[in-house]
């Protein structure tokens, strides 16, 4: 077994359950940064190596064998069987970024479309928008159908009506994860599912795009 081979077979882990890395860390029960690109080369420039323990609880989280997990260590086969929540079909991957990360410039362009370096990457159901991207969701405003380390494919080119879930980006470069409660030539106003957080209308003029969430992790 190989360094290389040990992080590129958990990232396919984490891909093939619709997550990021650190999603699967947070679903394993392990710090979010666990398995962070920046923790497996050490200050000295040594390759770092995840535990067994860490190994052994993203299995049991994901349900996969150690049979299966050494088969993608090795680029034999993929995963068996995808599990109950997972999407039936994988066609390709799509660049994948955390919420909070994604108000930051040079993320996107003006038109919603994800650029630049920064990206990571997820596998994607079947879906024929080209521009189609993922989120990682961070925070609780969402709960209970979204939850922290929840993984959200998002098409710009999909229609949206009231009631939808959408990803906001303000001109301000602020970007929310929202239901659309109403849309008019002048506003746009927006529900947090999670009772605790407050509702929010924007001017048309003050939004900089609007793109609905197509489908999400669980």
């Amino acid at each position: 077994m190989k360094h290389d081979d040990i992080w590129r077979a958990i990232d396919s882990l984490a891909a093939e359950n619709g997550l990021s890395a650190s999603g699967l860390a947070r679903k394993a029960g392990l710090d979010p940064t666990a398995f962070n690109p920046s923790k497996r080369i050490g200050p000295d420039g040594r390759a770092r190596w995840p535990s067994t323990e860490s190994i052994a609880k993203i299995l049991n989280a994901t349900q996969v064998g150690v049979d299966a997990f050494a088969s993608l260590v090795s680029g034999q086969a993929a995963l068996p069987s995808a599990p109950r929540n997972a999407p039936r079909s994988v066609q390709r991957r799509v660049p994948l970024i955390g919420l909070a990360q994604a108000g930051g410039e040079g993320f996107f362009d003006d038109a919603g479309f994800p650029v630049g370096a920064g990206w990571d990457e997820i596998s994607l159901p079947e879906i024929p928008d080209p521009h189609a991207y993922a989120l990682e969701i961070s925070g609780d405003s969402m709960q209970p159908v979204l939850r922290d380390g929840d993984v959200v494919i998002i098409s710009p080119a999909a229609p949206i009506r009231r009631g939808d879930r959408v990803v906001v980006r303000t001109r301000l470069g602020e970007v929310m994860a929202k239901e659309l409660k109403r849309l008019s030539a002048r506003r746009i106003e927006l529900a947090s599912l999670n009772p605790a957080y407050p509702a929010y209308s924007f001017e048309i003029e003050d939004v900089q795009w609007m793109h609905r969430i197509l489908w999400s992790s669980q």
